[in-house]
């Protein structure tokens, strides 16, 4: 199981984002989960991308194609009480803290690329993906 979140998922779509290839993790594993915050902001960053020209209309419609045949499932059932407590621990904010319970809760591994949010999943001993 794999809690992926915006960041990783750009960086797999955009040509302009250098990161993580999940042509493997795909080979791998079909269990992508993230928190429903996901849904729209992998959308906003691949819209923000296209207002600003860095990739083309066709760019941006073939990144939304590969972020729907990723299969992830959303979550709506965090504890509220778990993420405020990591974002007060970790200085992250409630947005993050939201993958970092996921993967916690259900002991799956984290595909991020944000520095805060893997310092805060080592420290709690979820498995990064690089």
């Amino acid at each position: 199981m794999i809690v992926i979140d915006a960041s990783a998922a750009a960086s797999w779509v955009l040509p302009h984002e250098d990161g993580i290839d999940l042509n493997r993790l795909i080979e791998a594993s079909n269990d992508f989960f993230a928190p429903f915050l996901f849904w729209a902001e992998i959308r906003n960053v691949i819209l923000v991308s296209e207002r600003r020209g860095l990739i083309l209309p066709e760019a941006a419609s073939r990144a939304m194609s590969a972020i729907e045949r990723l299969d992830v499932t959303f979550d709506i059932t965090p504890s509220s009480h778990d993420v405020y407590n990591f974002s007060k621990q970790y200085g992250l904010s409630i947005y993050d803290s939201l993958y970092i319970e996921l993967a916690h809760r259900k002991h799956a591994h984290l595909c991020t690329l944000d520095r805060k949010m893997r310092a805060a999943a080592e420290h709690e001993g979820i498995i990064l993906i690089n």
